[in-house]
């Protein structure tokens, strides 16, 4: 299964998680990395290149770290100007239909602060359902997302770890 791991974070040198990540699969052959960022520092999105990009995956990931409940702006700008209508949805939109789709979230915070009563008061699964709603709308399968939280308090080893782990689950067939 050919999957593409569209990297959004927009300091990526400075990341400790998201770089590990980026840099591990970047050793797996059935796995295309396009970090965003380095693609497109002035934010101006080639359209064409990207659905292309689409096209030639069976599986989709979101790889980023959650900003302010969301991902970096850059991934919405790329949502926006790539998952247009009459391709991506609408009447002849098809073009991702059957294709799977998932989230590697990294959070700085612990998984007890995203949960009723938790410092964040939602659960991820709550967070994230515009990414849901856009793979419905798509005609994608949303799949079990990865996430790495408390990142902040991880040792190097834990952050390797979790890079094989995400390794596992894109690898997964659900």
């Amino acid at each position: 299964m050919k999957t593409l791991v569209l990297v959004a974070h927009p300091n990526l040198s400075n990341s400790v998680v998201n770089k590990t990540w980026m840099e591990r699969l970047q050793k797996e052959e059935e796995m295309t990395v396009h970090n965003l960022y380095a693609e497109y520092p002035e934010g101006r999105i080639n359209m064409e290149r990207e659905q292309q990009l689409l096209l030639e995956h069976d599986r989709i990931v979101f790889q980023f770290p959650f900003y302010w409940y969301s991902s970096p702006s850059l991934l919405k700008e790329w949502q926006d100007v790539v998952l247009s209508y009459g391709w991506a949805y609408g009447a002849e939109g098809t073009y991702l239909r059957g294709k799977e789709f998932m989230l590697a979230i990294s959070t700085g915070g612990p998984e007890t602060a995203y949960q009723a009563g938790g410092f964040n008061q939602y659960s991820m699964s709550e967070l994230t359902k515009p990414f849901q709603a856009t793979a419905n709308l798509t005609g994608m399968r949303f799949l079990p997302t990865f996430k790495t939280q408390g990142v902040r308090f991880l040792e190097k080893e834990q952050i390797q770890e979790s890079a094989e782990n995400l390794v596992h689950h894109l690898k997964t067939n659900y």
